[in-house]
């Protein structure tokens, strides 16, 4: 089962979080620092899973952005490293200028520039983005991996907003 996602940017900073069993919001800061620190002190030959406390992380970087899952021993982990890699591929798709090799908003080549449009295009689409995550995880549980069927919901959003 997964415990919880969270999308963090190499400096720590927590861009999205969403967590599928309860854990108290003084607790989540203290949690998010260590998974953070412990994901971002592995060298990119290391592999992106990690044993933490009584559960499992699995990793993958993106550019400046590191996609974290939590999960219990039961779950297969490779899954859930394929689950992380079609969420971004959705993200890529919907927002249609992300993805893993190009991630700004065509401005210029700078590093700094495609890290920082893709941290924006998030922030300023958080709403988006927890659909996204919401229509592939439910209960800490993958219930769709199809993209068309994720994104129907902002499909037909869009749809409206835009007539």
């Amino acid at each position: 089962m997964i415990k919880f996602v969270l999308m963090v940017n190499r400096q720590g900073q927590t861009r999205l979080s969403r967590y599928y069993q309860p854990v108290e919001l003084n607790r989540r800061a203290t949690l998010e620092a260590d998974v953070v620190r412990c994901c971002l002190s592995r060298k990119k030959e290391q592999c992106s899973f990690v044993e933490y406390k009584d559960f499992r992380l699995v990793y993958r970087q993106y550019a400046a952005l590191y996609i974290v899952v939590g999960v219990t021993d039961s779950e297969n982990e490779l899954s859930i490293y394929e689950l992380v890699h079609n969420f971004v591929e959705v993200l890529d798709k919907y927002f249609s200028r992300v993805s893993e090799l190009d991630v700004s908003f065509h401005l210029t080549n700078s590093s700094f520039l495609k890290t920082t449009g893709f941290v924006l295009q998030i922030m300023f689409n958080l709403d988006r983005v927890h659909i996204i995550l919401d229509e592939m995880i439910q209960n800490g549980h993958i219930v769709e991996t199809n993209k068309s069927r994720i994104l129907a919901p902002l499909t037909a959003l869009d749809k409206m907003t835009s007539s």
